[in-house]
């Protein structure tokens, strides 16, 4: 170790010491100013209340919370959904849909891989999401493109957070 007088003499500094401390403190200062980008946190269950679907030109919205039902509930690796009716299969508006797969988010970037579907047409295809979260309102906005099926359309999701 390095000794040294100061120039009053009368103190005697460890150069290494000092200079290992000083080091430490601008580290510390570059650690807190690196730009850190928070990952959207999305995992858990979620009932879709809205989706509106734009294709050619057309918008449709529809409301999840009228005589259907549909949830979706994301991990850190995986995804699934299921949907029906609330009638119970017994009138016209009967419907079921259920589809899962791998997943994986990166800061508000979401992608789906459907493995399973009940709509077979759509199994093994990728959709990317941009996800946001306000309050408990999850909102997926992605293109959805399933050439086999004739499907192209912008998807944009509103989910509430299931307590």
């Amino acid at each position: 170790m390095k000794m040294r007088f100061s120039a009053r003499g009368s103190k005697l500094i460890a150069h290494s010491s000092y200079s290992i401390a000083i080091l430490v403190i601008v580290l510390a200062f570059l650690y807190s100013c690196e730009t850190k980008h928070a990952t959207v946190p999305i995992k858990g269950t979620w009932q879709l209340f809205s989706a509106t679907l734009i294709e050619n030109g057309d918008t449709t919205t529809t409301d999840y919370t009228i005589d259907k039902k549909f949830i979706k509930i994301i991990n850190d690796s995986h995804f699934s959904f299921i949907s029906h009716d609330l009638n119970k299969g017994k009138d016209s508006l009967a419907t079921f849909s259920a589809g899962a797969g791998t997943d994986k988010l990166v800061d508000s970037s979401y992608t789906e891989h459907l493995e399973f579907c009940s709509a077979r047409e759509w199994e093994n295809n990728d959709f990317h999401f941009t996800v946001s979260i306000r309050n408990d309102t999850l909102i997926q906005t992605g293109i959805e493109k399933v050439e086999s099926a004739g499907v192209n359309r912008l998807n944009i999701e509103k989910y509430v957070r299931v307590k």
